[in-house]
């Protein structure tokens, strides 16, 4: 049962913050046990043990919704709680903004509204509402609510500190306090009570910069190779194939959460590579090209360049994004493939192949189509079927017939190259026994990796009948190419060696580098078992596998993305939309599917928006920056920690969500790392509330303000680190504000600004997105009832009888990552 914390005696504040967390329990079905003690917040205790003081924070907590109330919660910020900290009357300005706003039902925003109001009333009586009928009749329809009468109940009871005059939290405000005669003051008593009210003078802009600069992170100058003696980590992501656009559940699948973990290694210190490129071989860019009436080449020049800019503009920090259409391709391709053939781990084997009499010549299994085996869909591709998702071979397909011409083609014998994983299993099992997989490979590469091993493994063929694709080097075969799935891991290699001619340094050096690998589940065995097994058959030293981050399906709206049937988000739509690529990352990031398939949903879009990273970061950073420009001048105050009372308790918690956040990120939990991230902003939002940051702090307490500040600003400098890997461009403006170099990221909190230091003006990191938008993309991007549509149109194209044809062993399609 959650726990809420009361003083022995409620002021107006302290009962707003009460009656908020009461009817929020009741209202939203938690129970809460209230407990009146020595403390001096009001705070709610949650299950793991959390404290939360912020009254709307814990409002939010409790109702476990975000973004749709938000206009009246920044108006009951900005307008209603100066009131209920004053004991003022709402006025008729404020009671002319606050009508359009009032909520029909019982909303978390409403609940938080309602809490003040009921202080109000409680402090002055119905009179603190009678300019404004409306919100008068509105209070009173709360008040009689069932769950709200219910809740306030048990505040009943408890002792409230009712003011006598005008006054808040207990302090009675000094415009009220009673004047002594001038008489009774001697005339220094005068100066000096003259010069206490007055406040200090303004400090001094110099632009002084005061910042350690040990913190400082220093990027690389010239090409990243590896360091002796240091931690070389070579990121990739999972080649994209080039022949369409990206999709948002494409981007996170592999490009994007590859550029969290490598911006997170590189702002840990870590010598770090990432690499990335498109897969322009095979025969689904062959089959493109024709239906555009382009060649192989110009149709993968055209799609690199919508890749590049989709990733550049979503922030992907790649060090090299290549092709593997490039002479290095060809050149390791053709090296790997004879040292394979060399060492006796290929084998020659025929096979019956699909012919086209037509156009004379064999065709790979997506030049075929017909009706599908298992299924009787009637479209179904030779190489899978869309409407089952079968993994199919042409030889299987019923009334087959050539994609290009559509006449039937015939069954002819052809020779083909197999890789012998029957040979190599036994060195592959113990290449990934010794690689620590339980805790380098998600769950999911794990288990499809041991599925593929479990029934052993059969030779697979490395060739096929196409002309676009890296020649095989070997006579006979002169007209074939190196099977994709073959050639596109060498992929990583072949762009590295695009970037630097020491490659080799990064690709055969194990003792030195290791290799981060992140893909969606699809591409899982050709990097957990093929690739790795051609290197092992090469006999050449390489940098080999050591984490693999695999990540299910994100889905749109409950359904799949679909460019035929304008479902979905694609990386071109995010652009047009006008929402800053920061917003993306950070919404992606949260939806990321790490452990089961996740939706996109655009109301939780705008959710997470407005009450993450606005609500939550966003007010941290604009509220202590604009308190330092109006108070300080933009000057950071000489400023001592221990003035405050909770400072060590403030650090230690700090310090654990820290070390919590390295440990999530170290492991590729990046879901995980980016909650933790936020939690410190909540923690910074926390610590202002506990120290009653305000006007009051300034003019009494001014070495306790001047602390408070200071250890804000040191915290958004540490978050502008800790949020980078995320929301790389926001964290860019956070510095700026502080005009501060970029830092790393720590291990406990410190204190690298400094007094003295001159920072800049407050610029708004995020802005609220309207609700409204929610129905008008949904409108131009699909609501995802479409993707059940294309269910039902596929089986009404299927037959109800099925054949019981025996099905061969099967090869899995290529796909991209998701």
């Amino acid at each position: 049962m959650t726990e809420l914390l009361v003083p022995e005696k409620l002021d107006t504040l302290q009962l707003a913050a009460a009656a908020k967390a009461v009817a929020a329990g009741s209202v939203f079905g938690s129970a809460i046990k209230i407990t009146v003690g020595p403390t001096e917040f009001v705070t709610l205790v949650v299950d793991d043990g959390a404290r939360i003081v912020e009254p709307n924070a814990m409002v939010r907590y409790l109702s476990e919704t975000s973004g749709q109330f938000d206009i009246l919660i920044d108006f009951e910020e900005q307008s209603i709680y100066p009131l209920v900290k004053s004991v003022k009357p709402i006025d008729a300005e404020t009671a002319a903004k606050l009508g359009p706003l009032l909520p029909q039902s019982l909303t978390p925003a409403a609940v938080i509204l309602f809490g003040s109001l009921y202080a109000l009333v409680s402090a002055r009586s119905k009179t603190a509402l009678a300019v404004d009928a409306p919100t008068l009749m509105w209070y009173q329809q709360q008040l009689n609510t069932p769950r709200v009468k219910n809740a306030l109940a048990s505040l009943s009871k408890l002792p409230y500190d009712k003011p006598a005059t005008n006054r808040a939290s207990g302090r009675v405000p000094s415009q009220v306090l009673p004047k002594p005669a001038a008489k009774d003051v001697p005339k220094e008593g005068k100066e000096a009570a003259k010069e206490v009210k007055e406040a200090p003078p303004k400090p001094e802009r110099t632009g002084a910069k005061k910042v350690n600069q040990k913190v400082a992170l220093v990027k690389p100058e010239g090409k990243i190779l590896p360091k002796e003696g240091e931690d070389n980590y070579l990121i990739t992501s999972a080649l994209p194939y080039v022949n369409n656009v990206p999709h948002l559940g494409n981007i996170i699948g592999s490009v994007l959460s590859a550029d969290f973990f490598a911006r997170y290694c590189k702002g840990r210190g870590y010598n770090t590579l990432f690499i990335c490129g498109t897969d322009e071989y095979g025969t689904a860019t062959e089959t493109k090209a024709i239906e555009e009436n382009v060649t192989p080449l110009e149709l993968c020049t055209k799609y690199h360049k919508i890749h590049k800019e989709v990733y550049d503009w979503f922030d992907i920090g790649f060090d090299h994004f290549g092709r593997t259409s490039t002479p290095e391709q060809t050149k390791i391709s053709q090296q790997i493939f004879t040292e394979c053939y060399e060492n006796g781990y290929l084998e020659e084997h025929e096979q019956e192949q699909l012919y086209c009499t037509k156009h004379k010549g064999f065709l790979a299994d997506r030049f075929v189509e017909g009706t599908c085996p298992k299924c009787n869909y009637d479209d179904a591709r030779g190489d899978q079927c869309d409407s089952c998702g079968q993994l199919l071979d042409p030889m299987q397909l019923i009334n087959p017939r050539c994609k290009l011409d559509g006449t039937t083609p015939e069954s002819r014998v052809t020779k083909h190259m197999y890789l012998s994983l029957q040979k190599l299993q036994p060195k592959l099992e113990k290449w990934i026994e010794g690689n620590d997989t339980e805790k380098r490979w998600s769950k999911n590469s794990r288990v499809i990796t041991q599925s593929w091993l479990r029934d052993g493994l059969l030779p697979r063929a490395i060739t096929r009948d196409l002309k676009w694709g890296v020649p095989v080097p070997l006579v006979g075969y002169e007209d074939k190419v190196l099977y994709v799935w073959f050639d596109a891991p060498i992929g990583y290699p072949s762009i590295t060696a695009t970037y630097t001619e020491d490659w080799e340094l990064w690709w055969k050096n194990p003792e030195n580098v290791r290799l981060f690998q992140f893909m969606g589940k699809d591409n899982v065995p050709f990097h957990s078992v093929i690739f790795p097994s051609c290197e092992i058959a090469s006999g050449e030293k390489w940098t080999m596998l050591s984490n693999l981050s695999t990540t299910e399906y994100l889905q749109y709206e409950g359904g799949k993305f679909s460019k035929s049937r304008n479902l979905g988000v694609f990386g071109n739509n995010a652009k047009d939309i006008g929402i800053p690529a920061s917003v993306w990352r950070y919404y992606l990031a949260s939806a990321r599917p790490e452990t089961s398939d996740s939706q996109f949903s655009w109301a939780d879009f705008v959710a997470r928006n407005n009450s993450e990273l606005l609500a939550n970061l966003g007010n941290l950073v604009n509220r202590v920056v604009k308190f330092s420009n109006a108070k300080y001048n933009g000057v950071v105050a000489e400023f001592n920690p221990q003035d405050l009372n909770d400072y060590n308790v403030f650090v230690a918690d700090v310090n654990d969500l820290l070390s919590k956040y390295n440990t999530a990120m170290a492991t590729q939990q990046l879901r995980e790392g980016l909650e933790l991230g936020m939690r410190i902003s909540s923690r910074g939002n926390q610590f202002l509330q506990e120290n009653k940051l305000d006007n009051t702090l300034f003019s009494e307490h001014p070495a306790q303000c001047a602390a408070v500040i200071g250890v804000a600003l040191n915290l958004i400098y540490i978050l502008s680190a800790v949020m980078a890997p995320f929301i790389p461009t926001a964290c860019e403006c956070m510095v700026q504000q502080l005009e501060a170099p970029l830092r790393k990221i720590p291990d406990e909190f410190d204190l690298a600004i400094e007094g003295g230091h001159n920072i800049g003006k407050a610029q708004y990191l995020f802005s609220r997105i309207d609700d409204k938008m929610i129905d008008e993309w949904k409108a131009k991007y699909g609501s995802g009832s479409g993707a059940n549509d294309e269910a039902k149109d596929k089986k009404k194209k299927n037959k109800k009888k099925k054949s019981s044809a025996k099905e061969p062993v099967k090869e899995p399609s290529k796909k991209s990552a998701n």
